[in-house]
């Protein structure tokens, strides 16, 4: 039972004083577990600017006001490129010059005081509208150039506002106290700023089972939900709260017999993850004896302890795009070869798999000043954009083939559409290799390297692919994505992801059937790795490893442990013949109670 548990166990002392009443908001269970404490809200900063009327004797201290948040703008901005200047250079410092032509831009600064005088509003509103009309016409300009500009009035406007306001942004790292996070959606960026040890639990206004929040959540054995509409109107920080992140609810202010009920639940889940925790040295081995590798996903090389915990067999999925954002500059390769080797060292002897760059999608990191894309998920991204930033690629190769010495670690590509990308990507990784000798440089000269099937191309194209890469990892949270052609982070048609859809079914044989062909393995690292729902087809589908969070490994395991192989392949038979992906998802579900209820309930 993790520390939210425990809290929401704790008896309850009976207050003299008038209790509020209990209220119950209902979202979707996305990270079992339960949580009570206080609110945060974590807001941006265009949702705390003010705004309000003035008089028109006011507009001349408003002037005033907005001219000093300019010149206190620009010293922040001179401070930052000369604190960059010092440490890496006045060439990288001198991105910093288009941030000080926004702020002394006489267009913007005009129009600002002619709509103060006319429309006799707050400065803030003012400004915020201005900055955000001329960004909003620069991004929708075909000329990359013009894109970057857009995003430098982006990054002032938000400084601007904040000097305006009077107060930085409120962020979850600066909270010094336990709480429960509420926000319209978390980022990977909010991710990398979390105090992991404060979160109790969090709730989003949007989002899906597969949304980056509710991974996160899960990786890190936190209590989630997603899908509370209105959360940040219909709470206040500081409100005292329970989450139950089994069934979706948030209890407002719960009475003391909500909590007297939520007491024994907490106990029930800590005596089925007692038995869970016993798992921990046994094999992942079926009850006919067939290996299943276990493996988990990490992000941060802090995540490590809860590898080792779970008694996962290595980490089947290393993200390493957590290491390169809410950086104001790009880390060095000595910096990712430490990074690197204090993971692959901590994991000693089982083996580190690190996933190779995935910036794009929903992970941005805002010194590159990448351009604004449309369908920013099947845009520049991943290996897409590796292998155009040649420069940032090879930095991380030759620190990841420098941290291989140690013999434990193995790479892979992510977002591989065809065979040409795996061909082009080692041809960098070769280059790599022949440097590091030339500097007599250490490394494990035959580090496994394999791919990602995220695509449908991929999977079709398996067969060719697999004639050139030691291993395949199906990351099934974008295959399905963009087979089914669904946004997964988008609650309105969030009904239409189906792990269970007849295609994915298909495509994971395909891709496990041309593994096997050529002699090398397949595993899983999406979401499907860890729902024990479907760990029984995945095994019968051939599947050779899961990787999951580390908090989901031991009900995995104890999953694998509970079946026969032969019975997870007549499944598999049975559910390739079927076309209803609610059938389908029936089916694995009746063979998974079959064999352990007590996981399910």
């Amino acid at each position: 039972m993790n520390d939210a548990d425990e809290a929401a166990a704790q008896p309850v002392t009976p207050s003299s004083s008038p209790r509020l009443a209990e209220q119950r908001f209902q979202g979707v269970g996305v990270s079992p577990g339960l949580a009570r404490g206080p609110v945060f809200l974590l807001r941006r900063d265009d949702e705390s600017v003010p705004d309000y009327p003035i008089r028109a004797e006011d507009v001349p201290s408003e002037v005033a006001r907005f001219e000093a948040a300019l010149v206190t703008t620009r010293v922040q901005i001179l401070e930052m490129q000369s604190k960059i200047a010092d440490a890496i250079g006045a060439k990288d410092a001198g991105i910093f010059d288009a941030h000080l032509l926004v702020v002394e831009d006489r267009a913007i600064i005009d129009e600002v005081q002619r709509k103060l005088a006319h429309e006799l509003r707050n400065v803030e509103s003012i400004y915020r509208d201005v900055a955000n009309r001329y960004a909003d016409t620069l991004s929708r300009i075909d000329d990359p150039y013009l894109r970057e500009r857009a995003l430098d009035i982006q990054d002032v406007t938000r400084r601007v506002l904040m000097n305006l306001v009077g107060r930085g942004h409120i962020g979850p790292r600066g909270l010094d106290y336990p709480h429960i996070l509420v926000a319209h959606n978390v980022t990977p960026s909010d991710t990398a700023q979390l105090n992991r040890q404060l979160v109790l639990g969090f709730a989003t206004e949007i989002g899906s089972s597969t949304a980056h929040s509710a991974i996160m959540a899960r990786s890190l054995n936190i209590p989630a939900l997603v899908g509370l509409h209105d959360a940040l109107t219909l709470l206040q920080t500081g409100d005292q709260v329970l989450l139950d992140g089994y069934h979706g609810l948030l209890v407002v202010n719960p009475s003391e017999q909500t909590l007297r009920e939520y007491e024994e639940l907490a106990r029930h889940k800590a005596r089925l993850e007692a038995g869970l925790v016993e798992l921990r040295e046994t094999a992942s081995n079926t009850r006919d004896g067939r290996h299943i590798v276990l493996s988990a996903n990490i992000e941060l090389p802090d995540d490590v302890p809860a590898v080792k915990a779970s008694g996962a067999e290595g980490i089947g999925l290393y993200r390493t795009e957590f290491f390169y954002l809410n950086k104001s500059e790009l880390p060095s390769e000595e910096e990712q070869y430490e990074n690197y080797r204090r993971v692959a060292s901590d994991v000693l002897p089982h083996p580190v798999i690190i996933r190779t760059l995935d910036l794009g999608g929903d992970k941005f990191m805002s010194s590159l000043h990448l351009p604004a894309e449309l369908n920013p998920f099947l845009g520049w991204r991943a290996i897409r954009f590796c292998l155009e930033r040649i420069d940032i690629f090879k930095v991380q190769l030759r620190a990841i083939l420098r941290a291989s010495a140690l013999g434990n670690v193995k790479m892979m590509y992510p977002l591989i559409s065809g065979l040409g990308e795996v061909r082009s990507a080692n041809a960098l990784l070769e280059e790599c290799k022949a440097e590091l000798r030339a500097e007599g440089r250490e490394f494990d000269d035959n580090m496994e390297v394999g791919v990602m099937i995220e695509v449908p191309s991929a999977a079709i194209c398996a067969p060719h692919i697999a004639r050139e890469v030691a291993f395949f990892s199906i990351g099934t949270n974008d295959l399905i994505q963009y087979t089914v052609a669904v946004d997964r982070v988008n609650e309105r048609i969030a009904h239409l992801y189906e792990p269970t859809h007849p295609a994915i079914i298909r495509l994971i044989k395909m891709v496990v059937d041309a593994s096997h062909a050529a002699g090398i393995w397949t595993g899983v690292c999406g979401e499907m790795a860890g729902d024990i729902a479907l760990t029984p087809l995945l095994l019968g589908l051939g599947i050779d490893e899961l990787s999951a969070g580390a908090s989901l490994v031991p009900r995995v395991k104890r999953a694998v442990q509970s079946v026969e192989l032969s019975v997870c392949q007549s499944l598999a038979e049975r559910v390739l013949e079927m076309d209803a992906p609610d059938a389908i998802l029936a089916e694995c579900e009746s063979t998974a109670r079959e064999f352990y209820p007590d996981l399910l309930g």
